[in-house]
């Protein structure tokens, strides 16, 4: 690559340092020399630098350099990267996320520069073109090669066999002859640019009110965001497809659309090529290097115009970001809780504002979060309270286990939620039966001893999972094979699978079910974009009569035949103490509920509950959604709970019990004491031990206007706990485990 004077500013002369961000763990940018003879790198601009060692790429970062080390004891910059600078947006916005999280800043820009290999030359393919005469001698073969190369441009030796019927060996006789040409091509092409004039359907009245409020600020430019509230099958997605359509009429705009889990959205991806002719560019961490690196260089170019992604693609270094899309901002999946501990929905709504564009919260059970920016006047709130196409919402039921419950302990699924399956296949309609655990059964023992199988790294049950004759632990990942005996008393056909998972409920399905074509939608079988594909595909088309399946079938999902769905055990999300189980647990029953009747066949659910009169399962059934979650809203706000208050969490890891119990006393000693700030702890985490790592947990409870950052730094400064143990900070933490 060499040096690119395009970048660059002043000429440098001795003596000149800039600052630059590294992706390491480092709290601030380090030093370095301006080669003599180099032009000054401007702020944003990507360099090569030498690190203990080695040479890593890092960004010109825009404050002084601290000047610190004598110029001569610098080490200089090595290269300077041929691609656009950074923008200042993005390097605002990584400042911002470093402070509120309390991380280092490199580890921010480690998210950033997420794709080392973007920084070198893309490796080159060679091609073939017409160039000379024919050869002296054709044959059948080389005139199909001669007829199909007309007009074409360059492409590789394989793809002209493949189109033209012939072997390798003809095309390349035909570049001995000198008839066809080689050439070298980068291998990474660019992506198709979408069509934003294809028109999409025909909007209802309610989605045109929508698509107006936020085409005006797509057209204005400026920054706002809007919470789109809309049930299930109202048509969210046509509205901010509309969005999107008017963000790419400016030619140099780009959008982000972020969704919860990048694997399973099939369906929305060939909604987009529908309206926009071409694929979105996918980012996620599932796809190959090589594609990485062609997604990522082509987005700092400015070259990718619309691209979906997981929480990490918030982070990509788009130019112009023109819009924002936040698709089920609810879903919990868009918190981050390994590294740099953040929300992605929360930053996205930051990243906007510093870019100046719109951004779009799309749910049809918005967080409480969301709800009340809303209220407050922070959010503009759009509904849509009916269904596309004169679909209705489905009727909710609930049975109650206590009196129309199983006669066998062994079985899970009630009298009456069998009468409703055969009734609907019997109509050539569709069910879903819901059950929101994975494998066989969670929980293994032995009838003889009482011997109960455990992961040795951590504080959890091994999972069994029947069709891999495996147990697993769904935390550390720790498998093991399925023993005949019991390894405590070595006593034979006395292991008991204690509870049900979608396995086990598949099992008795089956039985109960014998004509019934069943499918398993778990992420034990979705491993992968191309099989949740085909699974989908099988669904829709009508070749599966009865899916089992975890939270994945809660995934927006659209299935026009599928009118009843059995939710197995509807009470599991409430168990425990999370101030969000509520919450979480109508969010997840109301997005199962609106898999059923999307078209024209209306939709039933039954709510197999112990509890039938608890809030959350009352509301669905009256389908007064809103005047539990105003509930729920007034609740947090008696006790000063998110978004009324702040939460931090401090966990505390490390391999030896006491010295983690130490640090954590010593944390309690020096802890802030304030008016309205409360600090709870040590205590062990509910599950204590992950990874063969003991946990212990603090919270600090302060008020909403109290910075707590800066009240966490200066308690953390005030401790010097041993290499041995970990503190992490989680600043709005959204899981207790």
């Amino acid at each position: 690559m060499g040096e690119q004077t395009s970048f660059f500013t002043q000429e440098s002369s001795e003596g000149n340092r800039v600052a630059v961000l590294l992706p390491v763990p480092f709290a601030g940018p380090l030093d370095y020399a301006v080669p003599e003879g180099w032009r000054i790198p401007r702020a944003g601009q990507i360099v090569k630098v030498p690190l203990s060692g080695r040479e890593v790429c890092g960004v010109v970062w825009p404050v002084k350099p601290e000047g610190r080390l004598d110029f001569k004891k610098l080490k200089p910059l090595t290269e300077n990267i041929d691609m656009p600078p950074l923008t200042a947006s993005i390097m605002k916005f990584i400042d911002w996320v470093a402070a509120y999280t309390l991380s280092p800043q490199g580890m921010v820009m480690k998210m950033v520069l997420s794709t080392p290999n973007a920084f070198e030359s893309p490796p080159m393919k060679s091609h073939v073109v017409l160039a000379g005469a024919p050869p002296e001698r054709i044959t059948a073969p080389r005139k199909a090669v001669l007829d199909y190369m007309q007009d074409k441009a360059p492409q590789t030796v394989k793809m002209v066999a493949e189109e033209s019927g012939v072997s390798d060996a003809v095309v390349r006789s035909l570049v001995k002859a000198g008839t066809l040409t080689t050439i070298e091509i980068a291998s990474d092409q660019s992506f198709d640019a979408p069509d934003h004039t294809i028109k999409g359907p025909k909007l209802t009245d309610e989605q045109q009110v929508a698509v107006t409020a936020i085409c005006d600020k797509v057209w204005e430019g400026a920054y706002q965001t809007f919470l789109l509230d809309g049930v299930t099958g109202s048509g969210k997605t046509e509205v901010y497809f509309e969005a999107i359509a008017e963000a790419l009429k400016d030619k140099k705009a780009q959008v982000l659309v972020m969704v919860p889990e990048i694997a399973l959205t099939s369906q929305w991806l060939g909604r987009f090529k529908e309206r926009f002719g071409v694929d979105p560019i996918v980012w996620h961490s599932e796809i190959g290097q090589a594609e990485r690196r062609r997604t990522w260089r082509a987005i700092i170019k400015g070259e990718a115009r619309v691209a979906v992604g997981a929480r990490s693609s918030l982070f990509l270094p788009f130019q112009k970001l023109g819009l924002i899309v936040v698709d089920e901002e609810h879903d919990a999946s868009f918190k981050q809780e390994e590294g740099v501990m953040y929300h992605a929905r929360d930053m996205a709504v930051v990243r906007a504002r510093f870019e100046g564009c719109p951004i779009v919260l799309a749910s049809a059970t918005p967080s409480i979060e969301t709800l009340v920016n809303a209220q407050a006047g922070r959010f503009e709130h759009l509904k849509l309270r009916e269904r596309h196409g004169g679909a209705v919402m489905p009727t909710i039921h609930t049975i109650d286990m206590r009196r129309d419950g199983t006669a066998n302990a062994q079985e899970w699924l009630s009298p009456v939620l069998i009468t409703q399956i055969k009734k609907t296949i019997a109509l050539g309609e569709q069910a879903i039966l819901f059950l929101n655990r994975r494998g066989y059964a969670p929980l293994t023992l032995c009838r003889t001893c009482g011997h109960r199988f455990e992961c040795p790294n951590c504080s959890a049950w091994l999972v069994e999972h029947r069709h891999k004759n495996q147990l697993q632990c769904h935390h550390c990942g720790y498998m093991a094979g399925m023993p005949d005996n019991c390894p405590e008393c070595d006593q034979s056909d006395s292991l008991a699978a204690c509870g049900p998972g979608v396995e086990r409920l598949a099992e008795e399905a089956a039985r109960l079910f014998p004509d019934a074509r069943l499918a398993v939608m778990t992420s034990d079988t979705m491993t992968s974009p191309s099989k949740t594909a085909e699974m989908v595909g099988r669904i829709t088309s009508g070749a599966v009569d009865l899916i089992i399946g975890t939270q994945i079938v809660t995934k927006g999902y659209h299935f026009p035949k599928l009118t009843l769905v059995g939710v197995v055990d509807a009470d599991l999300g409430l168990r425990g103490s999370d101030m969000r189980a509520a919450e979480r647990t109508w969010q997840q029953l109301q997005q199962v509920a609106g898999r059923a009747g999307r078209e024209e066949r209306p939709g039933s659910v039954f709510l197999q509950t112990y509890e039938p009169e608890h809030p959350v399962t009352a509301s669905l059934v009256s389908g007064d959604g809103e005047a539990f979650m105003q509930a729920e809203i007034e609740q947090r706000e008696r006790y000063n709970m998110p978004p009324f208050g702040r939460l931090v969490a401090l966990i505390l890891t490390g391999e030896n019990i006491k010295e983690v119990i130490a640090v954590g006393r010593d944390l309690s000693r020096t802890a802030p004491n304030r008016d309205g700030m409360s600090v709870f702890g040590p205590a062990p985490a509910p599950m204590e031990r992950i990874r063969g790592k003991y946990r212990y947990r603090m919270l600090l409870h302060a008020p909403k206007d109290i910075n707590v950052q800066k009240v966490v730094q200066a308690w953390l400064s005030a401790n010097k706990p041993p290499k041995s143990v970990r503190i992490k900070v989680d600043v709005d933490p959204q899981s207790f485990m």
